[in-house]
């Protein structure tokens, strides 16, 4: 996460500490975890997402604070004079037991799984040589919804209940599908109306899809068609309305977009409506139009783009001439790029001489 995410030292509210034997400063408020990482200094965590409510919920950014207290680093605000310590042997072999444990409850075979790479719990399992106990377990066992929603797929079995898809659901989405049900080791995931995603009051913006930090949600157009480190990543801005959504379009081998995630950086600070998130499919369609057609007697026929150019340039003129400017109007799309659609309006009012524009997304 980029320091500026955290925000700068209020003057009057500094508050000075040492990470790692690292004199840092940080802000009255700021957690533990906050302030390491607006010092490039590394905790690592599973439930944290700085667009949430702090959860500390999967202990893994456990620290040592004053030499004496663990504290979850996600939710333990920093105070003057703090000692902390984010790495000794006790806290790695915490960590390394606490993985463990997630993975002896759920199914996460990285070879098959879909996060496809892009799974933080694998991250962290590597990092700590974390590996499945011996013995039997009690796991999960929920049924795979890959089917009811075209946008996410659903799997229990990976899902390490670190609750980032419920808050994203109700502080960012604000629409409450997500739930945790049941107690002890029979908790597990819900949505509402206890039904499958297809069924729930769902509106595919994927926002938990995003935040998922395993393979338990995870946004369909990707899956079966590029693991994530082949993926290229370009950013854009979102076609579809006037608020500009930064989006980062991932492109597999062959050049196709699987994946849209919404960058922090934008307006929408890293949100994504269902348009913005998997309206983007019309691109690589087959029926999209690659040549102009100009209709004669009735039907239309192939032509180049000079033809077709001097062929709407010339009927402009007409019409214009016999009627005035007013005849003519123009409809824009939310399929073009924003700098054709502006193009569009200059032409017609600078070069055919009305206001008769119009577009779908300018509500």
């Amino acid at each position: 996460m980029p320091k500026d995410a955290i925000g700068p030292i209020v003057q009057g509210q500094g508050i000075s500490l040492t990470i790692d034997g690292q004199a840092v400063m940080g802000n009255k408020g700021q957690t533990i975890l906050e302030a390491a990482l607006a010092h490039d200094i590394d905790i690592p965590y599973l439930c944290y997402n700085p667009r949430i409510s702090k959860t500390g919920a999967c202990r893994i950014c456990l620290v040592r604070v004053n030499e004496t207290m663990f504290k979850t680093a996600c939710t333990e605000p920093i105070a003057p004079d703090m000692r902390v310590v984010t790495e000794d042997p006790e806290l790695t072999e915490i960590r390394k037991g606490i993985l463990e444990m997630l993975l002896a409850e759920g199914d996460h075979n990285c070879l098959y799984c879909d996060a496809n790479g892009a799974c933080e719990l694998q991250n962290l399992v590597m990092r700590y040589d974390a590996a499945m106990p011996s013995g039997d377990f009690p796991r999960r066992h929920r049924t795979i919804d890959e089917a009811s929603s075209k946008g996410l797929k659903r799997n229990e079995d990976r899902c390490v209940l670190c609750g980032r898809c419920v808050k994203a659901c109700a502080e960012v989405q604000l629409n409450n599908v997500w739930q945790f049900t049941g107690r002890g080791g029979n908790t597990h995931l819900t949505s509402d109306l206890d039904a499958k995603i297809g069924d729930s009051t769902c509106v595919n913006c994927g926002t938990c899809a995003q935040l998922c930090p395993t393979g338990a949600i995870t946004l369909q157009p990707v899956l079966g068609r590029g693991a994530n480190w082949d993926l290229k990543k370009e950013s854009s801005i979102c076609i579809y309305c006037g608020v500009g959504c930064k989006i980062d379009f991932f492109k597999n081998k062959g050049g196709q977009l699987v994946r849209a995630l919404g960058h922090p950086d934008g307006p929408n600070q890293g949100h994504l409506c269902v348009k913005g998130r998997f309206g983007f499919d019309f691109i690589q369609k087959p029926a999209r139009l690659s040549k102009p057609l100009i209709r004669e007697n009735g039907a239309f026929k192939e032509a180049t783009w000079d033809e077709a150019l001097d062929f709407v340039a010339a009927r402009l003129k007409e019409i214009k001439a016999q009627h005035g400017p007013d005849a003519v109007a123009a409809l824009t799309s939310a399929k073009c790029t924003n700098e054709d659609n502006y193009l569009m309006q200059k032409f017609m009012r600078a070069m055919v001489g009305t206001n008769n524009v119009d577009h779908c997304a300018r509500l």
